[in-house]
């Protein structure tokens, strides 16, 4: 879906989703997509993008376990504002299988 979106979007959360959380860690955000994606579902993608900065300011930074674990939480019916958002592409920086 996000390629379909020529990797300028990220798409509408399922009903059970109702937060989008991206991580501002990039070794986190490589646990969870080899450590849980992967033995999940079958994949895990690593993806880099960038969202401006004066937007980002209504999502306060949250610390979701330890010091490196820091996530912002878009509530679902904020991501199509989220997305007008996005500066450049959405990159694919690891892939696990």
């Amino acid at each position: 879906m996000v390629r379909d979106s020529g990797w300028r979007a990220w798409p509408p959360r399922l009903p059970e989703q109702p937060i989008f959380y991206p991580v501002l860690d990039e070794d986190y955000a490589v646990r969870i997509a080899r450590d849980w994606n992967v033995k999940h579902d079958g994949a895990g993608f690593v993806t880099r993008f960038a969202v401006d900065s004066e937007f980002l300011t209504r999502y306060p930074v949250r610390q979701a376990g330890g010091r490196t674990i820091l996530e912002l939480w878009v509530p679902a019916e904020e991501l199509d504002a989220f997305n007008a958002h996005i500066v450049g592409p959405i990159e694919v920086v690891h892939e696990f299988r």
